[in-house]
């Protein structure tokens, strides 16, 4: 059905969540974007260390087997206080975002390649990035005084770019729940964290008139079915405005299926159905990680994809920690990035990249480095990388580096490796990663060109058996070969059993060579 076929008519009644997925194919902008950056940035990007859920680790002397947030307690209590006086609430008013300058990131974003631009308008947290009229806890109120979301929307539309938001406060009521705590031993033993804390509590203080209720939720014992009903309640309403009151392209949110089922249906269809009465088509997108609703984008949480998927999909990839923290070594380079750029085009996806901004609001030095060059390698592949489509199959001599030597890995390592490359979320590369061989290819196309991406190339020749005359996926002889950045024609030969091509020594980039092949689409 085509998606034009119902406009007028879906301007005359709100349309049903099923009606919509009549409606929905994936806008042209999304597909062909393939390269997105993300600024997965709030308040919890204020303290120097605790991990990417430094909210809910701050008041846990023991975090279990969540290990990326040990460092949490300690530096709350030896940097803030103990959290039976000084709680989060307080870490959200020492964030300032002092140096945000979103023209100046946005126009940065679109220079190094991205196509569309996401901000976090909340976490688990539950503390807006906006001006919400339904909930006091935003950044208008409190730290910044700013509106975050609505700073970067302008400037995202400004130079040109699509925008997105992303919201994960759906877990919140959970989550949140070690703020109602206290020490299990030490001179604080049993004296109850800030949870507990009222709104009479805040007379005289910075956070007067603001209710801690509000923001961590009731304490677990004064929780009713009445009240969780409210909280959803209040969802809606935050989020129906989220994607009101700002021009969203993309609404993204966390965890498994709609937040709060029926609650984030009900945002999603009133979404759409705004979409459809404004342009006559659903020209925007909702990203999660749902299963079996073809009317969402799906989302690979710092992983990818095992094979082909028929239509486009989102993988999302972090320096570290999502939130930016200097505790931890960084597990990326821009060879990482490029080469899961490389094979999430090869199946169908793209990436959002996020950029975890330091709590001024501006860019490491040491992940603006990584940035740049990644910029660099998308700038001169370009051609390849933007409205791509897969090829018959997504790349050749896969898995070289299982290729090893006798002894050099032992028969555990293998099994790992292999377990691990099934896996879809949290199946990154990174640079403990084995390098790819020589040899390892993937593929796009676009139009009458094939591009072959050569992922860790060596000078030499290399077999590449899809492209062979005889080949399955192949009987077309090739009539020329280039690579992009350097005009001049590359050595090849085609037999029946595979394309022998030549990588020469000369590259214009030291990641991924790109070579366009023409003649056998």
């Amino acid at each position: 059905m085509s998606r034009l076929s119902c406009s007028c008519y879906s301007q005359e009644k709100e349309l049903t969540w099923e009606e919509l997925r009549e409606q929905f194919e994936c806008p042209a902008w999304f597909a062909e974007a393939r390269f997105g950056i993300w600024a997965h940035w709030g308040a919890q990007t204020q303290p120097e260390k605790g991990g990417g859920w430094y909210a809910r680790h701050m008041y846990m002397q023991d975090v279990g087997n969540q290990l990326w947030g040990t460092n949490a307690y300690p530096y709350h209590c030896e940097t803030y206080g103990h959290p039976s006086e000084i709680g989060y609430k307080d870490v959200l008013n020492k964030w300032k975002a002092e140096n945000l300058d979103t023209d100046a990131l946005l126009t940065y974003f679109k220079n190094i390649g991205a196509r569309y631009f996401m901000i976090l308008a909340n976490h688990h947290d539950r503390f807006d990035n906006f001006d919400s009229t339904h909930f006091a806890w935003n950044s208008v109120n409190v730290g910044p005084k700013r509106d975050i979301v609505g700073e970067f929307e302008k400037s995202t539309k400004k130079v040109g770019l699509k925008f997105g938001v992303s919201s994960h406060d759906d877990r919140f009521m959970q989550w949140w729940l070690p703020a109602f705590g206290a020490d299990k031993d030490g001179p604080y033993k049993g004296v109850p964290y800030d949870g507990h804390m009222t709104k009479e509590d805040g007379i005289g203080k910075w956070w007067e008139g603001l209710d801690p209720a509000e923001l961590y939720g009731l304490p677990p014992e004064k929780r009713t079915p009445q009240w969780e009903k409210g909280v959803k309640e209040n969802w809606v309403l935050r989020h129906k405005e989220l994607v009101t009151k700002y021009d969203v392209d993309m609404f993204w949110f966390d965890g498994n299926g709609f937040p709060y089922k029926n609650y984030g249906k009900e945002v999603c269809t009133d979404f759409y159905n705004r979409a459809l009465k404004k342009d006559g088509k659903i020209d925007v997108v909702v990203v999660g990680k749902c299963k079996n609703e073809p009317s969402t984008i799906q989302d690979v949480e710092q992983g990818g994809a095992e094979e082909i998927k028929s239509a486009p999909w989102q993988g999302t990839l972090t320096f570290n920690s999502w939130f930016y923290k200097n505790e931890r070594p960084i597990k990326h380079s821009a060879r990482t990035v490029i080469e899961m750029l490389i094979d999430m085009n090869s199946k169908n996806g793209n990436l959002m990249m996020n950029v975890e901004l330091m709590p001024d609001g501006t860019i490491p030095p040491e992940h603006r480095k990584i940035m740049d060059e990644l910029g660099a390698w998308v700038n001169l592949n370009s051609e390849a990388i933007y409205a791509s489509k897969p090829w018959k199959i997504y790349g050749d001599n896969l898995d070289s580096h299982l290729r090893v030597e006798k002894g050099a890995m032992g028969e555990i390592d293998l099994k790992a490796l292999k377990k691990r490359k099934k896996q879809t979320h949290f199946n990154t590369r990174t640079l403990a990663s084995p390098a790819f061989g020589h040899d390892e290819v993937r593929f796009v196309t676009k139009g009458d060109t094939l591009y072959l991406f050569v992922m860790n190339p060596t000078a030499g020749k290399i077999k590449v058996p899809s492209l062979g005359l005889s080949s399955k996926y192949n009987s077309e002889k090739i009539s020329s070969i280039s690579m992009i950045g350097n005009g001049s024609a590359i050595e090849f030969e085609q037999t029946p059993e595979a394309l022998m091509l030549n990588v020469p020594e000369s590259r214009p980039n030291k990641y991924a060579a790109v070579f366009k092949v023409e003649g056998v689409l």
